[in-house]
């Protein structure tokens, strides 16, 4: 008998104590004031959020956003979008110095996650282009858990997007910016 066989049947010959289950995994509850909680979340992985009590503050949240980045006031909205904003405004793709507006359908209150579902008019890509993403949501919108959402089953990618892009490959250091935008920023709109 070689000492590997040995050691295995050692091993097979020891009396095994069966393991109790673990309990069934219960995610963690956000505060009952979904909001704060998103907003804790979000904030703790460099996003900027803003708390909006009404849909006419936004032009002007947008606009400090801009002039606290020394942004032109000019966005890039998905061509499909139905948002009218009072800057000069594009339809075409942005790029690596431009500010983009979206609408996100959904967060996640646990991680601080805004979710952007590919729909017509806005696609999937638009969330890795602009240098800096202005996101505006309603509170409603915000759910507990990633299990509370109820996507579009049609939809075809699902960004979820929790802070600015980033990444530590070299040299352990981390760079914002790697794959995505470089600052997210979160209208919340009670």
């Amino acid at each position: 008998m070689s000492a590997r066989d040995e050691i295995l049947k050692n091993i097979r010959m020891r009396p095994r104590a069966d393991a109790p289950r673990p309990p069934a995994y219960r995610a963690p509850s956000p505060a009952s004031d979904l909001v704060t909680a998103f907003a804790e979340k979000a904030r703790a992985v460099d996003a900027e959020v803003l708390i909006l009590e009404h849909d006419d503050e936004v032009p002007a949240a947008i606009a400090e956003l801009l002039r606290a980045k020394n942004m032109a006031a000019r966005i890039h909205l998905p061509p499909g979008s139905d948002l009218a904003l009072p800057f000069e405004t594009l339809r075409t793709p942005p790029g690596p110095d431009d500010a983009a507006v979206t609408h996100a359908p959904f967060a996640i209150a646990e991680t601080g996650t805004v979710v952007q579902p590919s729909r017509a008019g806005a696609p999937a890509s638009w969330h890795f282009r602009p240098g800096f993403e202005i996101a505006i949501l309603r509170a409603q919108d915000i759910v507990a858990h990633f299990e509370d959402l109820a996507l579009d089953p049609l939809s075809a990618t699902v960004n979820l997007i929790t802070g600015p892009s980033r990444t530590g490959d070299i040299e352990q250091t981390l760079e914002l910016g790697a794959h995505g935008p470089k600052a997210l920023a979160v209208l919340i709109v009670k």
